[in-house]
């Protein structure tokens, strides 16, 4: 059965089960699904939201190349990676990834890759809203993401 994929960049939440379901529904071959669910942080107080802005066309594609490239690295049966851009409060969801294959390993691995690429590399820019209403600066890259993603280079 070819492998499924699906890459959305959308303002609205996204259902975790639902894209699950549709990843596994009828497949009696997939022994593994790894779900990785990112949500918006309160930051101890201070933010009242994220505001995502991404580059429309560029990263759905930029998603889609990666998420490709984890197929061809890794055994898996279907990927789902959905970004939210838009305002998004604290406790709501951002991002999921989600990865299946017949085995924990090969799903485990592809959905870091994966993460790892959207934290680091995807065209999304963040910016902070205080719960006093203002604007901070855009949200830098943190050295221990790149770290991360240091690990896949080929």
């Amino acid at each position: 059965m070819e492998p499924i994929l699906t890459v959305r960049v959308q303002p609205e939440p996204f259902d975790v089960a639902a894209e699950t379901e549709k990843l596994t529904a009828g497949r009696t071959d997939i022994g593994a699904v790894v779900a990785f669910t990112g949500l918006c942080r309160a930051e101890e107080g201070r933010l009242s939201a994220l505001e995502l802005e991404h580059y429309p066309g560029m990263a759905e594609a930029e998603i889609e190349r990666t998420a490709r490239e984890a197929m061809a690295r890794w055994p898996l049966m279907g990927v789902t990676a959905i970004h939210r851009h838009g305002v998004i409060h604290p406790g709501e969801p951002i991002v999921v990834v989600i990865t299946t294959s017949s085995h924990r390993v090969a799903a485990f691995e592809a959905a870091e890759f994966l993460m790892d690429f959207l934290k680091t590399r995807a065209p999304f820019w963040k910016k902070e809203v205080g719960v006093d209403g203002s604007k901070g600066d855009w949200v830098d890259a943190r050295e221990h993401d790149d770290l991360a993603a240091a690990r896949w280079a080929k």
